[in-house]
């Protein structure tokens, strides 16, 4: 393990315990300006949106073909498989379209659940579906029909209710990747402007208090402002994401001074991990303004990344002053936990503690 410090003093980094986000005293930044997603955010949708013209069509479709395929196993001639087909038609027809008005009702309700939630709910929609079709169907003749009868449309309601959902559920899936790429996307460019208006203004105010050292902090900036203003792909390596880090922290050293002292703790096997871009940066900027910069005293920062189990873990602990800074929503963090999110999904861990004068945001994703 490579490591490298601007000041080693790892007393004053405590074990984190129980999560407590609010009871930090994290202010707003100016990361916090974005909005978090709205609900026709993209991937905001719910696999059962049927209300399409072309999805109820391809439902009715759908239906009416497993049924015609079913009736030729019993059917012993062509009219008698245009007439049993014709009677199916009568009680799956307002089946179908009752099941797709429900779940078009209740979309954004059902969404709400549970996977198997929604298998379960949509299962039972359509044995009540089928139940009424046949309802619907019996009426006019009112003939009598034996509990078989109903306990078939009933089940017949059920699968052919779980066939339409898996069909829509591999539909949402497929539509998945681009939602998912958009959502990234528009994740990125709320980062971006916030980003670069920050650091420019620390940059301008650091070459007034300090001439002399200006050349290699506008070098420093250069570089913050091609990695934002370059379009890196989806990820970037860990690695890079460290050094874009270092940059921002060594500006922020030049106006601080020694009110901030910063330990890196770094394991260079770790560094081969894929993240989204702008990973770390909005972290020790917030590390900077809501736990040093409040402070009179100043604070520590220690960003540490090492290999566990196959996975590369990132902390990044800073001390936190006794005056809190100005409460914010927290935007900055659920920007970079929506992004660890959408790139590795379950395989990808966020978390953030607060424990004896310290906050520490804890990152794991797979190598």
């Amino acid at each position: 393990m490579n490591r490298t410090s601007a000041r080693d003093d790892n007393s004053s980094f405590g074990h984190t315990g129980s999560s407590d986000l609010r009871s930090t005293g994290f202010g707003p930044t100016a990361f916090d300006s974005a909005g978090a997603p709205g609900p026709n955010a993209p991937g905001a949708g719910s696999v059962f949106d049927v209300c399409h013209v072309g999805v109820v069509l391809r439902a009715l479709l759908l239906v009416h073909a497993v049924l015609a395929i079913g009736v030729m196993f019993v059917a012993d001639s062509t009219r008698a498989w245009a007439a049993q087909l014709a009677a199916g038609s009568g009680l799956a027809l307002p089946g179908v379209l009752l099941w797709l008005l429900m779940a078009c009702a209740l979309r954004r309700r059902l969404g709400a659940l549970p996977l198997p939630g929604q298998w379960l709910a949509a299962m039972a929609m359509g044995a009540f579906s089928g139940l009424c079709g046949a309802l619907v169907a019996w009426f006019p003749t009112a003939q009598e029909s034996g509990s078989g009868h109903w306990l078939a449309a009933t089940l017949a309601g059920a699968a052919l209710a779980a066939m339409m959902f898996q069909w829509l559920h591999l539909r949402a899936q497929a539509s998945l990747p681009a939602e998912t790429a958009a959502r990234l996307a528009e994740l990125q460019s709320r980062i971006r402007p916030h980003f670069l208006f920050n650091t420019l203004n620390t940059a301008l105010t650091l070459v007034r208090l300090d001439p002399v050292r200006a050349e290699g902090l506008l070098e420093d900036l250069a570089e913050l402002f091609r990695v934002a203003l370059t379009e890196a792909g989806s990820s970037v390596t860990l690695a890079d994401e460290v050094e874009l880090a270092r940059r921002y922290l060594a500006i922020e050293q030049i106006r601080f001074g020694g009110r901030l002292q910063v330990v890196w703790e770094l394991d260079e096997a770790a560094g081969a991990a894929r993240v989204p871009p702008l990973l770390l940066q909005p972290l020790v900027e917030n590390a900077v303004r809501h736990g040093v910069e409040p402070s009179d005293m100043g604070g520590h920062i220690r960003v540490r990344t090492r290999v566990k189990l196959g996975r590369a873990l990132i902390s990044i602990v800073n001390s936190v002053p006794d005056a809190a800074s100005q409460p914010g929503n927290g935007m900055a963090l659920h920007n970079v936990r929506e992004r660890l999110r959408l790139m590795h999904d379950v395989a990808a861990h966020f978390e953030t503690r607060q424990q004896d004068g310290v906050f520490r945001v804890q990152i794991v994703v797979p190598l």
